[in-house]
């Protein structure tokens, strides 16, 4: 099931691929917004995304209703679809800098369209790749029109029922696409462990047959780290210079210093996988030597009989192992040994 991104490789077998999104991040600026990107270079991510969208092509200019933001619990409380769209969106004339900037940095740069014309306006960036939002992963429409350029795509989950899951996937393969990821998805803003329900990867994985991750809007990197520990070969997190200096997705994305975090621990997590096994690792081979074994205790005479007293369970492990002691406790020795003699079967009379 593995496939490439650019020259980034996603599949078990391989560290996983760490996407930074800058979202509304930029808070409007340009040079703002080149800054992310350096820093998510420095931090060690693998690729930078971005949005693709005007507020027009998202929502209606309508400023109340269904398109008023009421949910006392919602970051975004108080204002109007539109607005906020107007807010985080990123200046179609940008994407070409900031594309150049992440792939001089040795990054990928690709985006998420929510319409076709701007599918249309990425084709015209070659990008490598697409991500569907979780909100757009029901717009089969887009889907199709996605998956029909031939490129991968990344779909965040979301809110989206098994059987709407089927739907898009089915639509995916109907287009084409065979290299696409799955990412577990909880679409709240920020979302809390106990949401996060990494448990669903292995089971997309085994449904669908596909290369699966985790979007996480979690505080911290634990999120991630468990989902590589569950077979997670893609990982994306919000990413700002410092959520102090505010934004609209500032409040849960990761700072420079916790992404740099992200990189190495899901690297580790996903290192210390390995396969089944048991007994001592080539690596373990040296310290076998330190392992308790029977020595003996005090100066003995040939004749003397093994008691506890003079055969003792020791480190290091040149000896016979402790299993044997009780054996031997009553037996003579055929020879004179010294203290800190390793016990042997020779030494039986």
């Amino acid at each position: 099931m593995s496939f490439t991104i650019g020259d980034c490789v996603i599949g078990l077998e391989y560290k996983p691929f760490i996407i930074a999104e800058l979202s509304g991040n930029h808070n409007q600026s340009l040079e703002r917004a080149l800054k992310i990107v350096e820093a998510a270079g420095e931090a060690g991510a693998h690729a930078m995304k971005l949005q693709t969208y005007t507020a027009d092509t998202m929502t209606l200019d309508v400023p109340d209703g269904d398109f008023f933001i009421s949910d006392e619990k919602s970051l975004w409380k108080g204002r109007s679809l539109y607005e906020l769209y107007q807010e985080a969106y990123t200046p179609w004339e940008w994407h070409e800098p900031i594309m150049k900037r992440a792939n001089e940095l040795g990054m990928l740069c690709f985006s998420t369209p929510f319409d076709a014309s701007s599918v249309d306006f990425l084709e015209s960036l070659n990008v490598p790749a697409y991500k569907i939002a979780s909100f757009e992963n029901a717009d089969l429409p887009l889907i199709r029109k996605v998956a029909a350029t031939g490129k991968p795509m990344i779909i965040s989950t979301g809110m989206a029922t098994l059987a709407e899951l089927d739907e898009t996937v089915l639509t995916i393969r109907e287009a084409g696409c065979e290299q696409f990821v799955l990412l577990k998805c909880t679409s709240t803003y920020p979302s809390s462990p106990e949401n996060s329900n990494v448990l669903t990867i292995p089971h997309m994985r085994q449904l669908f047959n596909c290369e699966v991750g985790l979007s996480d809007h979690t505080m911290g990197i634990g999120g991630a780290v468990a989902a590589v520990a569950h077979g997670a070969t893609v990982i994306e997190k919000h990413f700002t210079l410092s959520r102090a200096d505010g934004g609209v997705d500032s409040a849960f994305s990761l700072e420079p210093e916790e992404m740099k975090q992200l990189v190495i621990e899901t690297e580790r997590a996903w290192q210390s996988l390995g396969t089944v096994a048991y007994g001592p690792t080539e690596a373990e081979q040296p310290s076998m030597k330190f392992r308790r074994s029977l020595y003996i205790a005090k100066d003995m005479m040939a004749g003397e009989m093994l008691t506890a007293e003079n055969l003792r369970i020791v480190r290091p492990g040149m000896g016979l192992a402790p299993k044997y002691h009780e054996l031997l406790l009553g037996r003579k020795v055929n020879q004179d040994l010294k203290k800190g003699t390793a016990m042997s079967w020779s030494f039986l009379g």
